[in-house]
Formats: structure tokens, C-alpha cells, sequence
């Protein structure tokens, strides 16, 4: 009895097809580019025209670096980490300016409200939201050595948004050097490489003082290299006030690496990610971030 033929599949290698030219994509590029020429220019201008003005040459030259560092320098990095930095997830946040900042060390399941309560349980309190009163009291507090425990964190970026919030513990009422940490929610669906899904993905690091960023001369805090010291105190402070919470580690998770942060600060890790489960910790009401008036 003769076999029924099975109908083979055969891959047909289709031509590739034309990438359709987009005049409002060509417009919008260009306008990119020329947004960073344009800023460098104006940075050269206040430069050279600063000395010819005798002592008011030194605020000429405080405008030239604000120029340099607030304008120029990050419009660059935006137009240059478009093309060389990856646009999905490798343990890395990203910067406001498109660089790569701190590493991912730390991951959680449970839901928000648990998260929370673990965190205020284990001694940690909640950072303000980033705003014009909370970084004017930042900067006053720093120069002025008074302590702001609920001092806003920068902005960082994962999944192509900012963190959903953050948490820090100031150490000796130096606003300068607080631990901190800052946690996104991962998208649903969303799996870790490997295939295991968490529910959050944080970035635990601790400010040593406050410096200029090595790559836009921005005034930022200093970070100490050793974030796997501070990825263990997070886990250590939260397994400490939360009997109920558990953690596992996903030993060899990345492959440990010396690099640099955002702002330019060594940054050295073994790979490894704890993921602690906070679902069996008591809920508590989930308070809002407050604005940081003065």
C-alpha cells in the first residue's frame, strides 16, 4: 500500500521589501540634528565672547557651562545613543539623555500595596516626586547639610518609561549619601530572559556624594562602584522587617561586568538577581509621593 505524499513546506525567500521614505520622519531627523549643531554653535559662541567682556567674562563662562551641560552636551548623547545603544531590556536603566545608568539588581512579586508596606517595614521611606520645589530643596539641603529624607532620585528609564517610584535611606542626615532604590512594574506578559516572570525590576544603588557627571558636567550624585553591597543591604533591610517576605536568587542571572553609570561613576556587579516575594506581606493604603514643597 503505497504512502500519501506529504506535501513538503518550502520557504520562498521573498525580495525585501522597500522602506517607504516618510517625509514627516526625514523632517523630524533633521530637525534632531540640527537641534544639536545648533546647540553646540551657541555653546562655541558663549565661549569666545566671554573674553572680551574682562570680569564679567567669569558669568559669561557660568552661562557657557550651563549651555554646555544642560543643553548641549545631553542633546548629543540623545542623538548618538539612538544609534548605538539597544532599545530593549539588558539590565541597564537608561538616562533621561539615552545613556546607559544604573544596573537592574534587584526584582519583586507582589503586588504594589505589599510592596510598599515591606519597604516602610524594613526602615526605608518613600522619595518625593522630581519637581521644582522638591530640587530646589535638594540642592538647599545639600549646601546647607540638612537632612531631606524624602529627597527625589533623578529620573531613570526602563521599558521606555521613568521609574513608578522610589525609596531611600539617608545616612547621618547627609543628604549626600543615602541608599536608594527605584522599581518599574514590568509590562504584562513580560518575561525576564530565561522565561521567569516577576512583577517589578529595580535598580538599588548608594549615592557616596555629589559631583559633576563625567559625560554632561551636570551637578548629580556620586554612586559607590560595589552596587552588589547595596543590592544585598536592600534585601537584607527587607527580609529583616518582613517576616513573611522570601527571596531567590537567579545566581549568574547577567554576566558580571565593570562599566560606568550615566553619570560616568564605575559601576561593578557579579550578575546575580535576587528576587524577593513580598505577596504574602500585609498590605498597607498605598500613599501618594508628595511634591517636596519648600
Amino acid at each position: 500500500m503505497g504512502e500519501t505524499p506529504v506535501a513538503a513546506s518550502v520557504a520562498i525567500d521573498e525580495p525585501p521589501r522597500a522602506r517607504r521614505f516618510s517625509l514627516n520622519a526625514a523632517l523630524d531627523g533633521f530637525f534632531f540634528v540640527f537641534a544639536g549643531v545648533a546647540s553646540v554653535w551657541l555653546a562655541w559662541l558663549v565661549l569666545t565672547e566671554s573674553f572680551g567682556f574682562g570680569w564679567w567674562g567669569i558669568a559669561f563662562f557660568v552661562v557657557f557651562w550651563l549651555v554646555l551641560a544642560y543643553l548641549v552636551l545631553p542633546r548629543l548623547h540623545r542623538i548618538l545613543t539612538t544609534i548605538y545603544v539597544p532599545d530593549y531590556f539588558i539590565g541597564r536603566a537608561r538616562t533621561s539623555d539615552g545613556l546607559l545608568g544604573d544596573p537592574v539588581n534587584l526584582a519583586v512579586d507582589g503586588p504594589e500595596a505589599s510592596v510598599h508596606a515591606a519597604m516602610l517595614a524594613a526602615g526605608w521611606t518613600r522619595a518625593d516626586d522630581l519637581s521644582l520645589a522638591s530640587s530646589w530643596r535638594i540642592v538647599t539641603s545639600t549646601v546647607t547639610r540638612m537632612s531631606y529624607d524624602e529627597a527625589p532620585v533623578s529620573p531613570l528609564f526602563l521599558f521606555g518609561r521613568q521609574q513608578d517610584f522610589a525609596y531611600q535611606q539617608e545616612v547621618e542626615g547627609n543628604p549626600a549619601k543615602r541608599h536608594h532604590v527605584r522599581f518599574w512594574r514590568t509590562p504584562d506578559g513580560w518575561l525576564l530572559p530565561g522565561g521567569r516572570r516577576v512583577d517589578w525590576l529595580a535598580a538599588g544603588t548608594f549615592d557616596r556624594a555629589v559631583g559633576f557627571s563625567l559625560f554632561t558636567l551636570q551637578v548629580t550624585h556620586k554612586i559607590d562602584a560595589d552596587t552588589d553591597v547595596e543590592r544585598d543591604h536592600i534585601v537584607a533591610t527587607v527580609l529583616g522587617g518582613n517576616p513573611d517576605a522570601r527571596v531567590h536568587v537567579l545566581a549568574d542571572f547577567a554576566t558580571g561586568y565593570h562599566s560606568r553609570n550615566g553619570g560616568g561613576d564605575s559601576i561593578r556587579t557579579d550578575g546575580d538577581l535576587p528576587v524577593i516575594d513580598v505577596s504574602d506581606v500585609p498590605a498597607a493604603p498605598v500613599a501618594p509621593a508628595q511634591g517636596g514643597g519648600v
